[in-house]
């Protein structure tokens, strides 16, 4: 079962990004970059951060997500000038065969969140399925978690369904999807 989840912020090999959106954190630099094996603890120390007991991954439901063909890891490092690069979220998604995308996870540590690094990580994960050839991408997200719908409304998601009982406790999630064809080829 996929948890797509999000806990609230383009890749090149090496890209970088400030964001001091009004109201939001204090800009934070980061790098972004693919995850590498030597990471995986890192993330996964993330994920238990991020999200509630039955709903975070264990980490051989990561590895395995981590691990499926067509799948990528994502990761955002924040630059400090005392302590050096510490990773401060990532995203795992991946592409089939069928041209589609899903995004499996997105995770930003909350010291981290509202400083727009899931934004970055997103748009990152959009452009990679892009280019490997999707025409669009999917997710799910709990219904009654108004902020993470919210923020992939901000990102043009539609809600085109629901799968009852997705999540522990019987909650159910919304299915949101989005077109990858960019504006000069629709």
């Amino acid at each position: 079962m996929f948890f797509a989840r999000l806990r609230m912020g383009r890749i090149s090999r090496r890209g970088s990004g400030k964001s001091t959106p009004s109201g939001y954190n204090n800009a934070v630099e980061f790098t972004l970059r693919e995850a590498g094996p030597e990471d995986f603890e890192h993330l996964w120390a993330i994920d238990q951060k991020c999200f509630p007991a039955g709903i975070a991954y264990t980490r051989r439901e990561l590895t395995i997500y981590m691990r499926r063909r067509g799948a990528f890891t994502i990761l955002a490092e924040a630059l400090w000038a005392n302590e050096g690069a510490m990773i401060a979220g990532f995203v795992v998604a991946e592409s089939n065969r069928r041209g589609a995308g899903h995004i499996i996870t997105i995770d930003v540590l909350p010291e981290h969140q509202r400083a727009g690094l899931g934004s970055q990580l997103l748009r990152a994960a959009e452009d990679r399925l892009r280019q490997s050839g999707c025409l669009s991408i999917q997710l799910e997200a709990a219904v009654n978690n108004v902020a993470a719908i919210a923020f992939y409304k901000r990102h043009e998601y539609d809600v085109v369904g629901s799968i009852p009982r997705y999540y522990p406790g019987d909650l159910n999630a919304f299915v949101l999807q989005k077109g990858l064809l960019s504006k000069e080829t629709a």
